[in-house]
Formats: C-alpha cells, structure tokens, sequence
C-alpha cells in the first residue's frame, strides 16, 4: 500500500540518466511531482512520459521526477528518443518503489508478476505528501497534476 497524502515524502538518494546523484531533499522548499512507472519506451509510460513533457512548461517553479527500476543506460536512451525535458531516476532493485509501497503484484496478459504500481505522488514545499494518485490514466495524468497544483 502506497504511503498516503499528509505523511512526510521519504528520502531518497538515486542516480538520474546524467549519472548525477539525486536526492528528494535537493528539491525542498519547491513542488515535486515524483511519478513512478514500470518500464522505459512501453506504450502507456511513454503516453505519461510525454504528456508531462508537453505540458512542461505548464510546470514553472515544479520539479518533475520520473522513477523506474530500469537502468541509467535505458533511462538515457528513452530520455533522447521522446525529449523528455526532465530526470529519470534509476531504482534498479526496487529499494525506493518498496519505501513508497508502489511495487507489488501486477497482471498482464494472464501472466502474474511484481512490478512498480503506476503511482505518482505530489509532495509539497516542506517535503510533505499532499496528493497521492492512484489508478492514472497516463493520457490525462499530468492535467490531474497540473489541478492538484493549484491547491498548494
């Protein structure tokens, strides 16, 4: 179960596709939009990736950051394909998607497997959770965001 608004965000450390190492309190005193996907360059993360992409600019003042358990060589190559304006985050072994509670049992195609749940959260200026959204449509995520924003 993920973590829930109102709880401070937990702190993270995780290299990013620049091989910069990134942690989630090098963003306090600014929004965080903090969205975990499954896989790099799949159909419905590369919709999510992108339509935060287009309305990035929409974004002023807000940090976006993208987390899979892919590896930074994958992140750098979708990074480029799409022109994803914003880091990608490698949890290569799932330490941060667990400390969120987004990885967990998934179904595709009859098949049973763990993998991340399609979870992004909103965290505020003082590093708080103020919005935890479940159960996005990756087409119309980003405006969900782009609402919640107005109320911080």
């Amino acid at each position: 179960m993920p973590i829930e608004a109102n709880q401070p965000a937990p702190e993270f450390t995780l290299t990013d596709d620049m091989g910069n190492t990134v942690s989630l309190s090098d963003f306090r005193g600014q929004p965080v939009v903090l969205y975990f996907y499954p896989k790099d360059d799949t159909p419905g993360c590369t919709t999510e990736a992108c339509n935060f992409r287009d309305n990035y600019s929409a974004y002023e003042g807000v940090t976006i950051l993208g987390v899979s358990p892919d590896s930074v060589a994958s992140h750098v190559k979708f990074k480029k394909k799409f022109g994803l304006p914003f880091p990608l985050l490698a949890d290569e072994g799932h330490k941060i998607s667990d400390q969120y509670g987004v990885w967990g049992p998934k179904k595709f195609m009859g098949r049973s497997y763990e993998g991340i749940l399609r979870t992004p959260f909103l965290i505020d200026r003082e590093g708080k959770i103020a919005k935890v959204f479940e159960n996005v449509k990756p087409a119309e995520h980003s405006e969900e965001v782009l609402s919640a924003l107005k109320a911080l």
